[in-house]
């Protein structure tokens, strides 16, 4: 290891003998290596800061969901669900604005944000259903209602406009998404 310029003896890309016996290096690893495309790291990521971690546990079967759906109080049902969502769009809402608003022109993004608002779409309709098999929706109002009511109101382009072009801060938000979806789905 010494003198001599850059590029000389053992560098970029070579493999020494230590290295071959014990069966390691053959040059550096990238990020390409993990994640080939564009469209694989933005996927892998966005789940990362969808969910908060990196447990291979979906949205529908996290814990805060599965108690949204099976609290038996209504309204703490809905501030479950509201708090995780908002949590979520936290977290995640910029990076799913960017797989929305680049759906036109990237056929990858498009899947990632359909798939993304599908999923979300089933999460609300989840409760809805268990808010209705309860009797707890407002006379008239069936759980697909009820669950596109909650699509619309809690989705990542409200949270961008509230939150980021209006400005106001996460805990007004949070309080009012949880006070008009309890008004709607309860009346």
């Amino acid at each position: 290891v010494g003198g001599g310029d850059e590029g000389e003896g053992v560098g970029a890309g070579e493999v020494t003998e230590d290295e071959r016996e014990a069966g390691v290096g053959g040059g550096e690893r990238t990020l390409y290596d993990a994640f080939p495309t564009k469209a694989a790291l933005f996927g892998h990521t966005l789940g990362v800061a969808t969910v908060g971690d990196e447990e291979p546990v979906a949205v529908p079967d996290r814990p805060e969901i599965r108690a949204a759906r099976e609290e038996t109080d209504p309204r703490a049902a809905i501030a479950d669900a509201v708090a995780y969502a908002t949590d979520l769009l936290e977290r995640a809402g910029d990076l799913i604005m960017v797989s929305v608003e680049a759906a036109g022109a990237d056929p990858d993004m498009r899947a990632a944000a359909d798939a993304g608002s599908q999923a979300t779409h089933e999460v609300y309709l989840a409760l809805t259903t268990a808010l209705h098999q309860q009797g707890a929706l407002r006379p008239g109002l069936d759980a697909n209602t009820a669950a596109d009511i909650f699509y619309a109101l809690g989705s990542p382009h409200m949270h961008q406009l509230l939150r980021r072009y209006r400005r106001w801060p996460a805990k007004s938000y949070r309080a009012w998404l949880e006070r008009v979806l309890t008004s709607e789905l309860l009346g």
